[in-house]
């Protein structure tokens, strides 16, 4: 397959299999919800919309190929193992396009979290282009790639380093994302920081799980933007982390704020469990310090703007990492 009839193929992906119209689509849909109840419709439908609209349009597609003179214009004899997380729908997509793209077959681990929407775009793929069979391969354990790119917990992170690491790799770990306010935040401002927040239910690497406020902070106008996110609570996975972090916070004594479901304390790690969001004190003559390694994003005012962090475009990487500059350089 030549460079340009992977993204059509993409693009078709995208235009006629990834939408409300497919009925294919919206079966596959509920059995993911019914597989993973962290799953919800909504949920899947702004990870799809995020999908189409930011990574399989023709002209972002030809954009993005531009950027990597080196890429292979037909494809390449090269294996990438991909072995993808699952705490968002599809959130491993990004990782196969990219291994795709670059003209290299793509042998995928799937995330038991994330086996049905996953596997509705492969099988879509084979559907557009049979030559897809040729080029992705589904297995339990990934043997006999040139390259990995896996995706997992610190710990993972570790088992894979210790597989993967004598060949080329990239190896992701844990990361969250933060929020730096000055206090002077509009409602509007706020509104797309809950979004930031609570998305997903906070689980993906970028969502906001950490706020960093100024001293004497009013969180009043914070709380409210974070209530049109109370209906979580009605989730019973949810509501179970919610009365579970609650009575850790009342068995310690604990000083918390409660947003309708949402419980904000203050704490100085920047991972928080589900149902809580963490915040700490800075003073405005600094700005906090943050540690590199387990940030993802930063958002605010001297970041990026409230309410992007779950539309990053195709050059957007996670942990910073060039994606498609790695698989570029692969050689036989």
């Amino acid at each position: 397959m030549n460079i340009q009839s992977r993204i059509d193929a993409f693009f078709t992906l995208g235009d006629k299999y990834l939408n409300a119209q497919n009925s294919a689509f919206q079966e596959a849909k509920w059995r993911a919800h019914n597989q993973n109840a962290w799953f919800l419709p909504e949920f899947i439908d702004q990870s799809v919309n995020q999908i189409v609209t930011q990574f399989l349009q023709k002209s972002l597609l030809q954009d993005w190929v531009n950027l990597y003179p080196t890429i292979s214009t037909s494809s390449t004899n090269l294996k990438v193992g991909i072995v993808m997380a699952g705490n968002i729908p599809m959130v491993g997509f990004h990782d196969l396009l990219s291994v795709l793209i670059a003209g290299h077959s793509a042998t995928v681990k799937l995330s038991s979290k994330d086996t049905v929407l996953m596997q509705y775009i492969i099988d879509a793929l084979f559907e557009i282009n049979p030559e897809f069979t040729q080029l992705i391969t589904v297995q339990e354990q990934l043997k006999n790639c040139d390259a990995y790119i896996a995706t997992g917990s610190n710990s993972a992170g570790q088992y894979f380093e210790q597989y993967f690491g004598k060949y080329p790799n990239i190896i992701r770990k844990n990361k969250t994302s933060v929020a730096i306010l000055d206090g002077k935040e509009t409602k509007e401002e706020l509104d797309l920081l809950a979004d930031d927040m609570m998305l997903y239910f906070g689980m993906g690497c970028r969502n906001v799980t950490q706020v960093w406020v100024p001293a004497g902070y009013d969180f009043i106008a914070l709380i409210t933007a974070l209530k049109k996110y109370d209906y979580l609570k009605d989730q019973h996975k949810f509501k179970h982390n919610y009365d579970y972090q609650l009575a850790l916070l009342l068995m310690n004594r604990q000083y918390y704020m409660d947003a309708g479901g949402i419980l904000l304390s203050e704490n100085p790690s920047p991972f928080a469990a589900i149902s809580q969001i963490h915040y700490q004190f800075y003073e405005p003559s600094q700005l906090p310090k943050l540690n590199p390694n387990d940030i993802q994003c930063v958002v605010g005012k001297t970041g990026l703007s409230f309410g992007s962090l779950q539309h990053p475009n195709l050059s957007q990487y996670a942990d910073g990492v060039d994606t498609l500059a790695f698989l570029s350089s692969l050689t036989v």
